[in-house]
């Protein structure tokens, strides 16, 4: 027998012969720590994505801020996510319309915020919505969704109390970019959630689009 298939062999031997030396329930101990290292790896992606939310949040809070104080124009805002640009290289969304939005972002959930759920809010679940919309802070449900999904809801929506339902929606169901989308289009606030209850059944959180 040749060298190459002697080795071949003794790996073969060696492999059947740890396979078989597994002690029980060894399959479904490395199952459970498969999925406790996802749902780690999950909560950390989310963890990092809030953290970018409230850096956002930030941000244009400051913008506004000066805007006020010293009457920045949109030159200077625009020099500003340049610098950004080229300081932080490997960091993406410093981009002058993303920067834009970051100001954006802020006013939408700080500038009249609500007067305007008075105005336009009128459901069964605003009462609960308004108490979260103070006009001064980022609402809860906000900060948990990613920046695109955030995105979505400032361009597609002008009612802050829909806003915070599809975010807090987006959130509980897992709804990527795109799904959140769809849902907007469709007009699932209208229809108060009558599509979305056989979502916990049908889509569990660890295999969410979210995650």
């Amino acid at each position: 027998m040749s060298s190459k298939k002697r080795t071949k062999t003794i790996a073969q031997r060696t492999t059947a012969g740890t396979a078989v030396g597994l002690p029980v329930g060894y399959p479904d101990f490395l199952e459970d720590i498969k999925s406790r290292i996802r749902s780690a790896q999950i909560k950390a992606s989310l963890a990092a994505s809030r953290e970018l939310i409230l850096l956002y949040w930030d941000l244009g809070k400051s913008i506004v801020d000066r805007q006020h104080r010293d009457g920045w124009g949109k030159s200077v805002v625009d020099k500003l996510a340049a610098d950004l640009q080229r300081d932080f290289p490997g960091m993406e969304g410093f981009s002058p319309r993303n920067v834009w939005r970051m100001r954006a972002f802020y006013l939408a959930w700080t500038d009249g915020v609500l007067s305007q759920a008075g105005r336009e809010g009128g459901s069964s679940i605003l009462p609960r919505a308004v108490a979260e919309l103070d006009g001064q802070n980022l609402p809860r449900g906000v900060a948990e969704i990613p920046w695109g999904q955030n995105i979505a809801l400032l361009e597609k929506l002008k009612d802050p109390v829909q806003r915070l339902w599809y975010a807090k929606m987006t959130t509980e169901h897992g709804w990527s970019l795109p799904v959140l989308v769809i849902q907007i289009e469709s007009g699932l606030f209208e229809r108060q959630g009558k599509a979305v209850t056989n979502f916990k059944r049908t889509l569990p959180p660890p295999q969410s689009d979210l995650a």
